[in-house]
């Protein structure tokens, strides 16, 4: 975790460049527009529904009782822990308030005390992402252990099995996201125990215990053990599911770059993002990650501001050259599908890189 909590997921702070004046340029766009200014009403509104919602589910929960229509409220529950997840991330990209340190109490909170996912975590793999999205060798978002994105990740030795799941990946790729939420709470419970700096650590791992223990104690007093078994699947996977289906449009699919490309920041961040276009409905079921462009541009622009955002930065984009991706949510599952099958197919180059190409024929 950054060690300073002013700055911690804040957009890199670009190079005193010719070419990064482009980005400057559009920050002052951004500034003038009033489009990275506070939304204390909003965020607030959410941050009370929070708890009062949550305790609203779980009364409900209590009162239903022992009964298999259990299962629509596992689905539920599935749905506001990833809406907190949304929430938690907004807070972590300093996009709630101007401290810090109570964008970090708020991501904390929401991150280990209601869905059970480590913010110390999340923010040292995210914060790298951010940094370098789709890079080879620097991007942890394309180094997965069960689906490989280039073909030197699918030539690596791994037991034959998952060998054989790799090779099938185009397939099994939604299947495999319904293991997405254990993944998460044990890559948290982890990082809460390794040796690695990580600010906070006694407040994370007690607010996670609460979580990961208390939840399902409460499934099972409530439910029979097979009920209880049930209803836990159904909302692991589920919520699984649902973060990974908001956040693979984003850059899966979109071209990967190697490690010593230079590109200055406005390229890198527009040229490996998607946006997702939609109603104010896709918003809000996304979390406001279907504008990945305007995100990665600005992290701590609050997200009601990333719909007005997007034209203006995708007419700056056209008038510098620069390509900016929007496609449909359903179109951007096609892309990412294709892709990985091909990686997994063993295509020698599934998705040529244009900028690599581009060097290429100037050489």
């Amino acid at each position: 975790m950054n060690a300073n909590p002013t700055s911690a997921l804040e957009a890199p702070r670009p190079d005193r460049t010719p070419a990064n004046s482009d980005f400057t340029d559009l920050a002052r766009i951004m500034r003038g527009e009033g489009l990275l200014r506070r939304r204390y009403g909003y965020y607030w509104t959410k941050l009370i529904a929070v708890p009062v919602v949550m305790a609203a589910a779980i009364t409900g929960f209590v009162l239903v009782g022992d009964t298999w229509w259990q299962l629509f409220t596992a689905v539920l529950f599935a749905f506001l822990f990833t809406q907190v997840a949304f929430l938690g991330h907004d807070a972590a990209h300093r996009q709630i308030f101007r401290s810090g340190r109570w964008n970090d109490w708020i991501s904390i909170i929401l991150g280990s005390l209601f869905i059970g996912m480590s913010y110390g975590w999340w923010q040292h793999k995210h914060t790298r992402h951010h940094a370098n999205p789709n890079r080879i060798g620097s991007d942890p978002d394309i180094e997965l252990p069960v689906i490989a994105f280039t073909p030197d990740q699918m030539r690596r030795p791994r037991p034959a099995p998952l060998q054989w799941l790799i090779a099938h990946q185009g397939v099994f790729f939604f299947p495999i996201l319904l293991l997405e939420g254990i993944s998460l709470h044990a890559s948290s419970v982890r990082r809460v125990f390794v040796r690695e700096h990580l600010a906070r650590r006694a407040a994370e791992a007690g607010l996670l215990a609460v979580r990961l223990l208390g939840f399902p104690v409460l499934v099972l007093l409530v439910l029979s053990p097979g009920k209880a078994a049930l209803f836990l699947a159904v909302e692991l996977g589920l919520f699984g599911v649902y973060m990974g289906m908001s956040f693979a449009p984003n850059h899966k699919g979109m071209p990967l770059v190697p490690k010593n490309l230079k590109l200055d920041f406005l390229r890198r961040q527009v040229m490996m993002s998607r946006n997702i276009r939609g109603s104010r409905a896709i918003d809000f079921l996304m979390g406001g990650l279907n504008y990945q462009i305007e995100h990665h541009l600005f992290p701590s622009m609050p997200r009601p501001h990333l719909r007005r955002a997007a034209p203006i930065i995708a007419e700056y984009c056209r008038e510098k050259g620069v390509p900016y991706v929007r496609t449909g949510l359903w179109q951007s599952y096609g892309i990412v599908l294709r892709y990985i099958n091909r990686v997994g197919l063993g295509e020698r180059d599934p998705f040529e890189c244009p900028l690599v190409a581009q060097r290429s024929a100037i050489g």
